[in-house]
């Protein structure tokens, strides 16, 4: 699997001390920067980042913790990893940037549009729960956030993943698909190989350990809702039919809803679905 797309260059910035983001950048026009979820890497947008930059600058980045970013012990909040992003933005000279989450990303793009109103024009929030949300505590019981409370443990998620990277990350990419032909043997090696990397997958199971904090941010946060335009687009067989409704929490300007036969991959599952809603919504 060939790493960067066409056109598309790799970049490495420091954004605060000791913390250095990759990102891969193709395109022109407007900026949009996609962040990816859990077990992925910037590899997730691969498939519509082509498409994407013939209208706008793209600007796929590696979160912290994951891919080719640093790994530091503390400061997965996701407050304090939209501040950082918001820095990347300021050093590739961007005045205003439109961001794009999935999963993970999407709670650091929800957090990145609230805490820096200047410089989010859109937020598109893609399949996943947003913690503070009124049915968060409740999706604990839910079968398939088993890895919510897992990935929160200290220490035992780590000591039984390693060793076993490829086999986690094949069930856990497969167990939420609905398009299993999607999730290719190509892609489940990439993932598995960046989360064995030192100190990889500590780092990205912060994100999930930070979950408290989030939540608290976001009650704050949702004080004062957003008003710039907000897509909140699931898979029919994950987040889709509920994530409209809870996205108006937070945000007076929702749109969205299912994307049909699709599981929680919405980009590697329906990427012509999400494309089209994405084109839309951007240049609208």
């Amino acid at each position: 699997m060939s790493d960067t797309p066409d056109g598309f260059d790799h970049v490495m910035r420091e954004v605060a001390p000791g913390v250095r983001l990759h990102a891969v950048i193709g395109g022109s026009g407007p900026a949009v920067v996609l962040l990816h979820g859990w077990p992925q890497t910037w590899h997730e947008w691969r498939p519509i980042m082509p498409e994407l930059a013939r209208t706008r600058t793209v600007v796929a980045v590696d979160l912290k913790g994951a891919g080719r970013s640093s790994k530091p012990l503390t400061g997965y909040d996701k407050v304090t990893m939209a501040h950082e992003l918001d820095a990347l933005r300021a050093q590739l000279g961007f005045d205003t940037v439109q961001v794009v989450g999935h999963d993970i990303g999407a709670m650091v793009a929800y957090a990145w549009a609230a805490t820096c109103r200047d410089t989010v024009t859109h937020l598109g929030f893609l399949d996943a729960p947003l913690p503070g949300a009124a049915v968060w505590d409740g999706i604990f019981a839910d079968p398939m956030t088993w890895h919510f409370p897992f990935h929160m443990n200290r220490d035992m998620p780590e000591f039984l993943i390693h060793g076993r990277e490829h086999g986690y990350v094949e069930a856990f990419l497969r167990g939420r698909a609905t398009n299993h032909g999607a999730i290719t043997d190509e892609e489940i090696g990439l993932y598995a190989r960046s989360l064995a990397q030192p100190g990889a997958t500590r780092a990205t199971l912060e994100w999930y350990r930070a979950f408290p904090q989030d939540a608290e941010d976001n009650r704050t946060l949702a004080k004062e809702p957003l008003t710039i335009p907000v897509l909140a687009l699931g898979g029919a067989d994950r987040w889709g039919p509920r994530i409209v409704d809870m996205l108006r929490e937070f945000a007076t300007d929702v749109t969205g809803g299912s994307i049909p036969e699709c599981g929680h991959w919405v980009v590697a599952e329906r990427p012509g679905a999400v494309l089209a809603a994405l084109d839309t919504f951007l240049t609208g």
